[in-house]
């Protein structure tokens, strides 16, 4: 039996520079060429989960009315990861799930058992700055808002303290439902001083303690996500780091669970992809202390070694983040990993089409739709595994509440380990609900001419080449040509060359994804699937969830043009009104593109006929 639907039936209650400097630039060189051409739960689980004893029951807490705040889970000293602990009855599967207590004495309310499970939740979030971070905790806000605090990572950067990064998140655009809807859950919100890549994460004593003693639910987002990063500095964000935060959850004496955020390339060396932890030939432990005792120059050495059939450093690190968690998470409660493949714009939550970075495929479609790309190298036939950020939010908040609540008797969590709590989930949708590379540019294209933007460079139009040959003649002669023409006026204007500039850091970031786009994989989605039909039946009282997790019903048509418009109003800054001018100036482009293809085929047929009559 679940501890959270027990306790219910008995009615106890984280890339901005590269962005706002790519709109600069777009405007700039626009200017010189183109002048003038979710309510929260009311009841549950917490009033709260709280013992005073390892001996207290159920009952008592149900009268137990702290006023502290927070859940506490009963400590369970030297238990093992599949042990369950102390006053929680033990589950009866069926299937591989639980049956849910039917009880007409239950204290929730019509919106469902994930809200009530939140309900005075003290929660810690890693990477809240990040783009999936900031969704994460305004989906946690607005709708579990019933829950008690959340405490948010944040280390000085750039010159700026933890504090004026903190007060920079409250401001973003992210929070304006929560802050017209529900403007005190703002103030839930707690900025903690730390750092991954510091020792002991960089928290204060006093910091370190407070967590310990008030943590109920962890989820560990922090990560570097450039895939150039050097592998010092992303073994110790990405791997160490991780290290650093199970070692703090090892601490916790409230802890429920630990869902920890990895990436389904974290096997790319694999095509075909299990829900369980893969083992590498080089141990985290090893990697780590090879990283923290060798110099640069022999760490830059041994590089390409150290990373093997694996593409980057950010694959690998993340791989070996998995092995940590694996092997540290033991004895904690419930352990999670969750693995989403790309993370693109929103889909419906906060907005449609969400999005506040330039990052990975998000820049690619950006200069798809302003005409600046080409040419890629890539299988259009391949399937492009992207997931919306909303739905990988709503799968980390579900995947918290389900492994907290619904205990495997066997689960297989690694190839060298048979029977363990920790669950890996899949968050991908090739499995469900596959669009290709091919199709995902058509659409792009489609709807950058349907709603263009005022920074539009050049007609829209993207070739797919398998062939690298032919791929590098098409971006001398379509990228690198224009731009040196563009900057060629730019100096006759006399302003400051750019364009060069721009296609090389363009085509840098087109590479470092080419990997992705000539190759496929299969993910195995069993433990996902799972989560699907418990969320569907977290419903109560025939209400309406306000969690989607399956990818299934997707409508990529839709989900496109969403993205496209998000991409022109959230990172371009462009406005609805500028629609009609932008389309004026596409259908200038559109002719000068026709003009420019005539007189090239012109051009070839003349040099053919010139070249047979030798």
């Amino acid at each position: 039996m679940i501890k959270a639907e027990l306790l219910i039936a008995m009615g106890v209650s984280t890339c901005e520079t590269a962005q706002a400097e790519q709109r600069s630039q777009a405007c700039d060189v626009h200017q010189v060429l183109h002048r003038g051409i979710g309510d929260a739960a009311a009841g549950g689980i917490g009033d709260k989960i709280r013992s005073e004893s390892d001996t207290e029951s159920i009952e008592n807490n149900n009268n137990n009315n702290d006023s502290g705040g927070g859940k506490t889970a009963t400590p369970s000293s030297g238990s093992s990861a599949g042990s369950t602990r102390p006053g929680t009855p033990e589950v009866v599967a069926s299937g591989g799930l639980p049956s849910l207590i039917n009880n007409n004495n239950n204290n929730s309310s019509s919106s469902g058992l994930i809200e009530a499970f939140y309900a005075d939740a003290v929660i810690l979030v890693t990477g809240a700055t990040g783009f999936l971070g900031k969704a994460l905790l305004e989906k946690l806000l607005r709708s579990c808002s019933r829950l008690s605090t959340i405490f948010v990572l944040i280390r000085p950067k750039r010159g700026k303290s933890m504090e004026q990064r903190f007060a920079e998140l409250l401001e973003n655009p992210v929070f304006d439902r929560v802050r017209a809807d529900q403007p005190g859950c703002l103030g839930k919100l707690s900025p903690v001083l730390g750092d991954v890549g510091m020792p002991e994460l960089g928290l204060s004593l006093e910091d370190r303690t407070m967590l310990m003693q008030r943590c109920n639910i962890v989820f560990h987002s922090a990560a570097t996500v450039r895939f150039d990063e050097p592998i010092k500095a992303a073994v110790n964000l990405n791997t160490r780091g991780t290290d650093r935060v199970v070692d703090l959850c090892k601490g916790m004496t409230n802890l429920l669970c630990l869902v920890h955020v990895s990436t389904a390339y974290s096997n790319a060396d694999l095509r075909d992809i299990q829900e369980m932890v893969y083992s590498t030939k080089v141990k985290p432990q090893t990697m780590m202390e090879m990283c923290e005792n060798l110099d640069d120059e022999t760490l830059a050495i041994l590089e390409k070694k150290l990373i093997g059939k694996h593409p980057n450093t950010y694959t690998l690190t993340k791989g070996l983040a998995e092995q940590v968690v694996l092997a540290k998470g033991v004895g904690l409660p419930a352990v999670a990993i969750v693995r989403p493949s790309i993370v693109c714009a929103a889909y419906q939550e906060p907005y449609p089409g969400w999005i506040d970075n330039v990052c990975g495929i998000t820049g690619i479609l950006m200069e798809i739709g302003r005409g600046t790309i080409r040419s890629i190298v890539c299988q259009p036939q391949c399937v492009v595994d992207i997931v919306p950020v909303d739905y990988v939010v709503d799968t980390l908040i579900c995947t918290a509440w389900h492994i907290a609540n619904y205990r495997p008797q066997r689960f297989i969590s690694s190839v060298n380990d048979n029977s363990s709590t920790l669950r890996v989930y899949n968050c991908t949708s090739g499995s469900f609900n596959p669009v290709k590379w091919g199709e995902v540019g058509e659409m792009t294209k489609k709807y950058a001419i349907e709603s263009p933007s005022k920074y539009v460079m050049w007609y829209p139009h993207v070739t797919y080449r398998s062939s690298r040959f032919f791929h590098k003649i098409a971006v001398g002669v379509l990228h690198f040509l224009p731009a040196f023409f563009i900057d060629m006026v730019l100096r006759l204007r006399g302003g400051k060359p750019k364009m060069v500039r721009i296609t090389k850091r363009t085509l840098r970031a087109v590479r470092t994804g080419e990997f992705f786009a000539i190759n496929e994989w299969y993910f195995h989605t069993e433990n996902v699937r799972e989560l699907i039909k418990s969320v569907k039946g977290s419903i109560v009282d025939g209400g309406k969830s306000r969690f989607n997790v399956d990818l299934s019903q997707l409508d990529w048509e839709a989900y496109v043009q969403r993205y496209v418009l998000g991409i022109r109003k959230y990172v371009l800054k462009d406005t609805p009104e500028t629609i009609a001018r932008a389309k004026s100036k596409l259908l200038k482009l559109y002719w000068l593109r026709r003009v420019m293809q005539t007189i090239t085929l012109y051009l070839l047929v003349k040099f053919i006929v010139k070249i047979s009559g030798r």
